[in-house]
């Protein structure tokens, strides 16, 4: 049985370079309801080369919602309006038949815009260098229980591992703040015995250095969490606070 095919118009957001106003255009589709959200960029892309036109440009990698490049606000939603789903794993059978889709990059100083919806988010790089890391001897690998740990401390610690680092947390809150990001980055390794021995200065680190790049605070609008799809909780936040107070006045 072949599938069915929906048309809509897109309204994307075209800007050539960071020095561009940029500006929106339009542009109208058909396309198979089971193609993904990026597969249908990717036609619109075919359709303007083949006429002679600039291809939109668009963060993409692995397209299984694992490595956190792909991003774009999408009729106002972060990563488009299913719940706990990344862009490339959004499908066309989501949207109505008729349906007008806007789609921005993600708006935030510390995500300056590169082109089109492709922003720069090499700031998320720059606070992990600072703190985001464990003291390790190197060699060969430890044996796996050769350091006991509780299976709810591990559970917290994956949980907050699974943030990708796509940005979703900073585009959708209002103050465009990374404390989502941060603080699972921190919850990670605060959990586990190995990420003790930088505890005391990870969060101060971490904090002072994205609070540097331009980041905003957090005012509790849980919009950061809302649009995870990776489902970080807020939960993480208070733990972080605790880890820099600590730090602070240790």
């Amino acid at each position: 049985m072949s599938a069915s095919t929906i048309s809509v118009t897109l309204k994307i957001w075209r800007q050539k370079n960071p020095q561009d106003k940029g500006h929106f255009e339009t542009y109208p589709i058909t396309v198979s309801t089971d193609a993904s959200f990026l597969e249908m960029i990717d036609q619109l892309n075919g359709d303007l080369i083949v006429q002679g036109k600039d291809p939109v440009a668009f963060d993409h990698d692995c397209r299984e919602g694992i490595c956190g490049m792909c991003g774009a606000m999408v009729n106002g939603y972060a990563h488009a309006h299913e719940k706990a789903t990344t862009l490339c794993q959004t499908h066309m059978r989501s949207f109505k038949n008729g349906e007008e889709i806007v789609i921005e990059p993600w708006r935030a100083s510390a995500f300056p815009i590169i082109k089109d919806l492709m922003v720069d988010r090499s700031s998320f790089d720059k606070i992990i260098q600072s703190g985001g890391y464990i003291s390790v001897s190197t060699g060969s690998a430890p044996d796996a229980n050769a350091t006991p740990i509780s299976k709810i401390a591990a559970d917290h610690a994956f949980a907050s591992a699974a943030c990708i680092g796509c940005g979703a947390c900073v585009a959708a809150c209002p103050n465009a703040s990374a404390m989502l990001f941060v603080s699972a980055k921190i919850s990670h390794l605060a959990h586990l015995p190995q990420g003790r021995v930088e505890g005391k200065k990870r969060a101060a680190a971490m904090i002072d250095r994205m609070d540097e790049l331009g980041f905003g605070n957090c005012t509790n609008h849980r919009e950061c969490e809302a649009a995870c799809p990776k489902e970080i909780k807020l939960e993480n936040i208070a733990l972080m606070n605790r880890e820099f107070l600590t730090a602070e006045f240790a």
